[in-house]
């Protein structure tokens, strides 16, 4: 297997392979996939054998299986598809093919994108031309933002005390000290529209990140 090296922000990368899904993938969160589709079965395979990601986007048009268009004249043309501009690089962590035609995987966000172009391929597959953005820097939590990570440590204290057997809700090490990884594992936890979910994931400052997902608590708990 080839070792991937993570990009240098500001670096424009051609061909990335794209997979848009209803979801936002965060830096650093988890993501489980079951891949049956033939435009991703070939994509997924080359990608776990070369140790290289792909990336997630999220889906504003279509689905995230591809279906023909009962309105195109002939029937052979496939609903139109349309995804969000930023994307998290998903690297496979863990891999099965139990049966021929389906794969398992467990991807771990990496760095974010910004799609510069984008082309969908013959068999349906999306490429992209992408600006790698910077890495959140390791933002110390202000004193007035301390209780969202408290409450996020207190979490995850109790899921490892009451459910040992299960597995982490997050990979460690965990950084309860940025305000970059406080607000992403929020983002993931909290069940938000995407369109708001990908809101954030555009936001270059992390501590505006954590501001807005501190609001989101507040809101919540007063409700």
């Amino acid at each position: 297997m080839t070792t991937w090296t993570a990009p240098t922000p500001g670096t424009v990368q051609q061909e990335l392979p794209l997979f848009p899904l209803n979801t936002v993938l965060f830096p650093d969160g988890s993501l489980s996939l079951q891949i049956f589709e033939v435009r991703y079965l070939d994509l997924i395979g080359k990608c776990h054998k070369s140790g290289t990601p792909f990336g997630v986007v999220s889906l504003t048009q279509g689905q995230e299986v591809r279906t023909r268009d009962p309105l195109a004249p002939t029937g052979e043309a496939f609903v139109r598809e349309d995804f969000a501009d930023v994307g998290t690089l998903a690297t496979i962590v863990d891999f099965a093919a139990p049966q021929a035609g389906l794969m398992v995987i467990r991807c771990t966000g990496g760095g974010r994108f910004k799609v510069r172009a984008r082309r969908q391929l013959k068999h349906g597959l999306w490429v992209g031309d992408v600006e790698h953005l910077a890495n959140d820097e390791p933002l110390p939590i202000p004193e007035d933002l301390r209780p969202v990570a408290h409450a996020l440590a207190h979490l995850l204290e109790q899921q490892s005390s009451q459910s040992p057997q299960e597995s982490p809700l997050f990979s460690q090490p965990y950084r309860l000290d940025e305000c970059g990884w406080v607000a992403n594992r929020w983002c993931d936890l909290l069940s938000l529209p995407t369109t708001f979910k990908q809101s954030l994931l555009r936001l270059d400052s992390p501590l505006l990140r954590l501001e807005l997902v501190a609001d989101l608590l507040s809101n919540q708990t007063a409700a």
